[in-house]
């Protein structure tokens, strides 16, 4: 029988946020396991980094730019199509005798369809189930909305959290399924995203554990010279430009908080798979959508190019019976649409034609990244230098990741690196044309005007949710 393929993902993790990655802040210590079972990608990119976009890329192998879905819009139409053809990853799984399941958040449109997976549970699902308990307390009754980052404590127990929900409805597939067939298995977290709102035990976890600042760069610093192309969408989301640095603090306490709770439920799906002897051949990937700028450089929410928001985990855990190195990192650029073919390659299936991801577990080369986010934000990295370009305001911004891990050094401007610039555009401006050419005009970016500043930009959305179970926007 073939091995098992467990994909975990959580919404909107910073890459930066594993303790044996390096973080002596968080505490870790399941995602810790993976990294020591695995091989971690330290430099993995979503190429799109906003919640739609990169679900849809996992599940076709399809960049954004690809498939046109840049944005968290309507994708339907792509989606059916790509299921007609039994191309969706779920769909060529089960057609080859997996049984397939999605658990936790998809974000599809219509929220129910299922794109090729024989069965899915959804947040949806969790809220419904809890309207009906009269005697617990109603998840998120705290009123914080779906992009908001202020602070604030769950308002249910442990037990009752959407994350033990996901992880309670993954064992129970991994205990109910056909031991005659082999499984794949998504289970996909609605955390870290917002509202920050851990149960209040891992809150209180943190009491006594300082947060890092946040970071700031020579072109960030002042956050009325911070051009408003980048920022405008945390202004619209957020308030994260009114909070002081002891909030931002508190924000952080709050995500890492969630992180930790998600990891530690981690534990309850490793013992399943232990005492049901799963370890032995089951491949596990770890990944996320996409991540958070948590108040760095002034910024809130995702979008971006910048490392907060694009720069994602990547873990893979081959079966114990297989010979793969373990405790391994690759420092080579992985992609998020790379998690497509590596899965099928898990699976012994041959990818099929035009997906331009590669199997992560033969990855070997170094290559150019581009990026494309509601074609307005781009990027392209290339030798672990990355160009950053914004149509909103015309902004490009430079950073040499080499010797820059945070961006903090805007390099447009420095001789040095004339050349190096020179060609990243020319590369950007080619693939641009390649695959959105009306984004161009006289081979240059159609740019816009971006606000003034915070105060003319009117149309504010905080994702505010209460009892709309059509769309599968709950975390």
């Amino acid at each position: 029988m073939k091995d098992n393929i467990i994909l975990i993902t959580t919404d909107q993790q910073r890459f930066d946020t594993i303790q044996a990655l390096g973080n002596k802040n968080i505490f870790t210590p399941h995602l810790n396991y993976l990294v020591t079972q695995g091989i971690s990608y330290t430099r993995c990119y979503a190429d799109c980094p906003i919640c739609v976009p990169s679900r849809i890329t996992i599940m076709t192998g399809k960049k954004g730019y690809e498939s046109g879905v840049v944005s968290n819009a309507n994708h339907q139409n792509f989606m059916e199509n790509m299921t007609n053809q039994r191309k969706t990853l779920p769909a060529i799984l089960t057609d080859n005798g997996y049984q397939t399941k999605a658990m936790g958040k998809m974000h599809f449109e219509p929220a129910r369809a299922c794109y090729g997976f024989e069965s899915m549970r959804l947040p949806l699902d969790y809220m419904r189930e809890y309207d009906k308990k009269s005697s617990v307390s109603r998840p998120k009754s705290h009123g914080v909305g779906e992009c908001e980052i202020e602070p604030v404590i769950s308002t249910v127990d442990i037990k009752d959290s959407i994350t033990t929900w996901t992880v309670d409805g993954s064992i129970d597939f991994i205990e109910t399924r056909d031991p005659l067939r082999p499984f794949f298995l998504w289970t996909s977290f609605t955390k870290p995203h917002p509202p920050f709102d851990p149960c209040k035990d891992f809150w209180d976890l943190y009491q006594n554990i300082s947060m890092p600042d946040a970071v700031y760069g020579d072109w960030s610093k002042d956050i009325d010279n911070v051009p408003m192309g980048l920022i405008e969408g945390a202004f619209e989301n957020t308030n994260v430009h009114l909070f002081s640095e002891e909030q931002l603090k508190a924000s952080k306490r709050a995500y890492y908080a969630m992180i930790t709770q998600l990891d530690y439920s981690l534990g309850l799906l490793f013992g399943c798979l232990r005492e049901n002897n799963l370890f032995e051949n089951t491949w596990i990937i770890f990944t996320s959508d996409h991540g958070e700028m948590l108040g760095y450089h002034h910024m809130a929410q995702k979008n971006l190019f910048l490392e907060g928001a694009s720069h994602i985990p990547m873990i893979i855990v081959p079966p114990k019976n297989s010979n793969y190195k373990r405790n391994e990192i690759k420092a080579y650029l992985a992609k998020i649409n790379d998690v497509y073919p590596t899965i099928l390659a898990m699976a012994n299936i041959e990818k099929p034609e035009n997906i331009t991801g590669k199997n992560l577990l033969e990855l070997d080369e170094e290559r150019i990244f581009y990026g494309n986010s509601l074609n307005k934000h781009f990027c392209i990295i290339k030798d672990n230098i990355k160009l950053i370009y914004c149509s909103r305001g015309d902004v490009k911004l430079l950073f040499d990741l080499n010797e820059d891990k945070m961006e903090q050094h805007n390099l447009i401007n420095d001789k040095n690196y004339k050349h190096i610039k020179e060609e990243l555009w020319k590369l950007l401006i080619e693939h641009t044309k390649k695959h959105t050419p009306d984004l161009l005009e006289n081979d240059y970016f159609i740019t816009s005007e971006p606000p003034k500043n915070f105060k003319d930009i009117q149309n504010r959305w905080f994702g505010f949710h209460f009892k709309d179970y059509n769309v599968d926007t709950f975390h």
